[in-house]
């Protein structure tokens, strides 16, 4: 299990160094993967890629990532076996909505290779709303910044929104605002800075 370094006093605005010092105690809790990863992030190709996509992130709002990802590798596993995923998790609209994705997986995927506006594709989709849409809209390749709370909170105090901070660091950095957003998202969640 990685190390977790220590918390970093946060100061406003976020500079530059700062943010590296930032990156840098990230990498070293073990988010290294999951940073490069979202540098690159491609679209998806199939149904079924998207709605994994898509499930994923119904099963992330409003819960922990490690029980998230519990849930989500239950129910894609009954999803491939012709189930429900009623059958392996107990939260009846998230399941509905896993079951009705799943269900409309292929016309899902024609409908995003055929969008101009896939955050307004992704706020469509059941049980995604004001702030999920972004998470998912950067999961399928879209440089955004999801605002939700640590990231929100950040950005306050420089009286810019999430994906403007994210936006300033990038052209900073020279990295993707979706991948500064996961940077700043990991170290609040992780307790590496704290957003309050």
């Amino acid at each position: 299990m990685p190390r977790k370094p220590p918390t970093i006093t946060l100061t406003h605005p976020i500079s530059k160094e700062l943010f590296e010092r930032i990156e840098h105690a990230v990498r070293e809790a073990g988010y290294s993967p999951a940073i490069e990863v979202s540098e690159n992030i491609e679209p998806p190709t199939t149904g079924k890629q998207l709605a994994a996509e898509a499930i994923y992130v119904i099963c992330n709002s409003g819960m922990s990532n490690r029980t998230a990802v519990e849930i989500f590798e239950r129910c894609m596993a009954a999803l491939r076996a012709g189930r429900s995923a009623k059958t392996v998790y107990g939260h009846p609209g998230k399941s509905a909505a896993i079951d009705e994705i799943w269900r409309k997986r292929r016309s899902l995927i024609r409908e995003f290779r055929e969008t101009d506006d896939v955050i307004a594709f992704c706020a469509r989709l059941p049980r995604l709303g004001p702030i999920t849409k972004f998470h998912l809209a950067k999961n399928l390749g879209v440089d955004v910044a999801k605002p939700d709370v640590h990231l929100n909170r950040l950005a306050k105090p420089e009286g810019v929104t999430a994906q403007e901070l994210c936006e300033r660091l990038a052209s900073e950095t020279g990295y993707r605002a979706a991948k500064i957003d996961l940077i700043l998202w990991r170290a609040c969640a992780d307790g590496i800075i704290h957003s309050r």
